[in-house]
């Protein structure tokens, strides 16, 4: 399996939604950095923040895109196209409906499940092999309420769920840069906050 040399943490820029749930793949990046010494600063040819880490001896790039979530493709195009990276390098961190809160899971492939910023994704590379680790936020219960629900923030013990099982895959990011997925899969597909 192809080694993750970049990770996008899917989410919309500005205060006002940073605590929100549609946000959860910047908290992961955010942690990811914080948990390995990486600072964000804006560049404005990724149309993003950037942070490079050491994870298990390999040099990652995190990415938050800035240009709003159904605009993300064109930060992770211009990441690819810079860094000569196939879509097997890349992992899309996102916010889940179809998951419970806290809970986690890793896939390779597959279509955009109704996610704008999946979607946009996958048109920009023009390929739907990327990695995704998916951030269980639930569902609201009725479609119609689903993009009032994204964007606003979880209660607190939502929160502290999502919080957990973000701090689950980050311990497995060793095994998920390296590519061996089954062993951090196997974990974080049992794993419930």
């Amino acid at each position: 399996m192809c080694k993750v040399k970049a990770i996008v943490g899917l989410g919309n820029p500005g205060a006002k939604y940073d605590a929100t749930r549609h946000n959860a793949g910047f908290w992961f990046v955010d942690e990811v950095a914080r948990q390995y010494g990486g600072q964000f600063r804006p560049e404005a040819k990724f149309h993003g923040a950037l942070a490079r880490v050491q994870v298990a001896g390999e040099e990652i790039w995190l990415l938050k895109p800035t240009t709003f979530m159904n605009r993300s493709g064109l930060a992770v195009q211009a990441l690819a196209r810079f860094y000569k990276l196939a879509p097997e390098a890349i992992l899309v961190v996102h916010d889940e409906l179809d998951l419970p809160v806290g809970s986690v899971r890793l896939k390779r492939g597959g279509g955009h499940g109704g996610h704008n910023g999946l979607k946009d994704v996958i048109k920009a590379l023009g390929s739907r092999e990327f990695g995704r680790l998916r951030i269980g936020i639930d569902h609201p219960g009725d479609r119609h309420k689903v993009v009032d629900y994204v964007l606003k923030a979880p209660g607190k013990t939502e929160r502290l769920h999502i919080e957990r099982a973000i701090d689950e895959a980050a311990r497995y990011l060793p095994e998920i840069i390296s590519g061996d997925w089954a062993a951090a899969m196997n974990h974080l597909h049992a794993f419930k906050a």
